[in-house]
């Protein structure tokens, strides 16, 4: 030990050490938050925190986010310190090619790291989702002299997630849901990258929070042990409302140059700082990640802890299956991720309908159908459940067993309750996002949220981290083209189709008719390590007849041929390839096409990323190379298609944004139209087709 120092301060300088020297070794990162943060984060992970680093996924464990992502090695000094499976090695290529310590936290590389933050606010609306996922977990599982379910949801986050949009949109619904297991230390340090917070954030964060239903404590010294261990406490008691604890710190301390400056945010202190911060702290001044043998087996200590916890857990848990075997078996298998047997053994299978309906109401009777079998199935919409046709019917709403009935309007499910499967998240799209992916990342659910295609945008960061993370969340968009008609450009998608295919390991799938979206439904499901976003009409497109047409299950391979048993598809002159509400103008341009003695290929091509990953044995099938007059038809921009249509092909799409008029109108002023894909097709045959001609400008 340290000359004169208490076991506390050395093990919380072990972690502040560890932090600076993998900094500074890497020559890049965030020294200033693991300094001034370690004292809380210490009292935290050894007095509160319940969690077994022998097992990082145990059900009922405590979750930790590090919302503040940037502070990453306080996060990496805590999980080697307190015995998880990243060996000082690990700490010491912080930020290196290949390491399990990257600059910012990612889950499923790190062990023990819960969510993939960086992107700051991410990490406490995943902390939302969290949250409401233990607290729909307990009521839906718990029964008396039973509590199978039960812990809590704990995050560091800084004054930058402070400033985010999408903190705000989630922590206002978690204090309106009343989530008393969520309890956040808010590192109050009033220092940003570029200087002080004063620059432009002098808003009363505790006041903004007490408006929307926390709980809030002010802690005057961050190092100041008792303070934080008395303030969690407190929030320990309250059980009716999320708490914030706003805790006072210095970014950087012990740096004596740079301590409570911007200097300390994001770079590292440079060899004579290190050294001066460590002088001024006791700390051996020629070390490098130096773990004195007391630090190490007080913080190893949570391995005995955790094993323990466990153990008592998994008791209690063989009581519970004995006492209610068929709960006992459903909570056993959605904390094991499984999916119930045949859980799409009723799904609708639809006649064919040369009027047939809006893909987003096709949708509405599969959720429906798969609710019935699937209570995994958990998720809302950013309040257009009446347009995206997303409640799950039946099934309850999400409330707070505080929650009052009176003047509530709106319900879809039919009960208030916890252990309700409908959630109502409000007009907020990207808080939504960051709480479906928590819900991924807690475990036990199948979750999905929705809106309009257009507002993607709104929550395109949540979006893309469920792919990086590789969570399953579901994302349903509906009145996704010009075709939604009168609301206007400011509501219709033209880019939008472009833009989630550019996100790498998210599926984009975009169903032609009524059962191709069944099979939407079925592979955005089975696929629990991917995330999926459905693409659906607001507008009637016709069901196909599936016994002219091949069956909606070619939607699997993301790309088939419709009229695979005719002479057309097998001698074509000419390929049509089209997705979504187009597909309709590629068939009945078919029929004119044949009647003419022209032979045309017609392939539905619903997911381009599944459609990639099939054999090219099979996309040649699809596709084949020698036949080079190919014709694309979507509603959207035509950037992308010259992978699947050639230098020799041509694409009917929008380059341009919409207009307000009925869909019907819109669609045919833009050049959708049968006639018009009759004429494209003609072109590209005779020669005289030139791509951007088929643009719409």
């Amino acid at each position: 030990m340290t000359s004169g120092a208490t076991l506390d301060e050395l093990a919380i300088n072990t972690i502040r050490f560890l932090s600076v020297d993998a900094v500074q070794q890497a020559n890049s990162g965030h020294p200033g938050l693991p300094m001034g943060a370690a004292a809380m984060a210490y009292v935290l992970w050894t007095r509160h925190l319940r969690h077994n680093p022998t097992n990082p996924r145990w059900p009922d464990r405590d979750r930790f986010v590090l919302s503040a992502g940037h502070g990453s090695m306080l996060l990496y000094a805590l999980l080697h310190l307190t015995g998880y499976a990243l060996p000082l090695d690990q700490i010491k290529r912080f930020r290196q090619w290949g390491s399990l310590t990257p600059g910012h936290p990612e889950h499923d590389l790190t062990p023990g790291v819960e969510a993939t933050t960086g992107p700051l606010g991410q990490g406490l609306g995943n902390a939302v989702g969290m949250a409401l996922a233990e607290a729909h977990l307990a009521a839906r599982f718990n029964r008396p002299g039973h509590e199978i379910v039960n812990h809590r949801t704990y995050v560091i986050a800084s004054d930058g997630d402070m400033m985010e949009g999408v903190q705000s949109e989630a922590c206002s619904l978690a204090g309106d849901l009343k989530l008393g297991k969520l309890i956040v230390l808010y590192d109050d340090n009033g220092i940003t990258l570029s200087g002080t917070t004063s620059l432009t954030f002098r808003e009363d964060v505790g006041a903004r929070f007490a408006a929307y239903g926390w709980h809030v404590q002010r802690v005057g010294d961050g190092n100041d042990l008792m303070s934080v261990e008395a303030a969690l406490r407190e929030a320990l008691r309250v059980a009716d409302r999320p708490s914030l604890l706003m805790v006072r710190t210095i970014i950087g301390f012990g740096a004596p140059l740079k301590q409570g400056t911007f200097h300390a945010h994001g770079s590292p202190l440079g060899p004579e700082e290190v050294r001066a911060a460590k002088q001024n702290l006791g700390w051996p001044v020629e070390s490098a990640f130096l773990i004195p043998d007391e630090a190490r087996a007080h913080f190893r200590s949570a391995v005995e802890r955790g094993v323990r916890w466990e153990e008592e857990w998994r008791h209690r848990l063989e009581a519970y299956v004995a006492t209610f075997p068929d709960l006992g078996s459903q909570l056993t298998g959605r904390q094991a991720g499984d999916l119930p047997p045949r859980w799409d053994a009723d799904l609708p299978i639809f006649v064919a309908d040369p009027k047939g309906l809006a893909t987003r109401k096709a949708s509405e009777a599969t959720l429906q159908a798969l609710a019935a079998r699937l209570p995994d199935l958990v998720g809302g919409s950013a309040d257009l459940d009446p347009s995206t046709l997303t409640g799950l019917k039946g099934q309850g709403d999400f409330a707070p067993p505080s929650m009052s009935k009176e003047g509530v309007q709106g319900a879809v499910g039919g009960v208030w309750s916890p252990a309700g499967r409908n959630v109502h998240f409000g007009v907020r799209e990207h808080g939504m996002g960051a709480i479906v992916n928590g819900l991924a990342y807690h475990g036990g659910f199948v979750p999905y949220g929705s809106t309009f295609l257009i507002f993607s945008d709104y929550m395109r960061p949540a979006v893309r981290l469920s792919a990086l993370s590789r969570l399953g969340s579901i994302w349903v968009y509906t009145h996704d083209s010009v075709g939604l008609g009168e609301d206007g450009p400011t509501h219709q998608p033209v880019e939008h189709f472009l833009a989630l295919r550019a996100i790498p390991d998210l599926l984009f799938i975009r169903p032609s008719d009524a059962n191709e979206t069944v099979w939407a439904w079925r592979v955005a499901i089975a696929n629990r390590h991917r995330p999926t976003a459905l693409a659906l009409t607001r507008q009637a497109v016709p069901t196909l007849d599936r016994s002219i047409y091949a069956s909606a299950e070619g939607l699997t391979r993301g790309a088939y041929v419709l009229n695979g048993h005719t002479e057309a598809s097998r001698r074509p002159d000419l390929i049509l390839i089209a997705t979504g509400s187009e597909v309709q103008l590629i068939v009945a341009a078919g029929q004119t096409l044949a009647a003419k003695g022209v032979e045309a290929r017609l392939v539905s091509m619903p997911c381009w990323e599944l459609f990639e990953e099939q054999t090219a044995e099979y996309r040649e099938s699809v596709l084949p190379a020698s036949v080079t007059a190919r014709l694309a038809v979507e509603a959207g921009r035509s950037l992308g298609w010259e992978r699947w249509v050639g230098t020799a092909g041509a694409t009917i799409s929008l380059d341009r944004f919409g207009a307000s008029a009925p869909g019907e109108v819109l669609m045919r002023e833009f050049g959708f139209t049968t006639d018009q894909v009759v004429r494209a097709a003609e072109a590209l045959l005779t020669g005289s087709a030139r791509s951007h001609e088929t643009h719409v400008r």
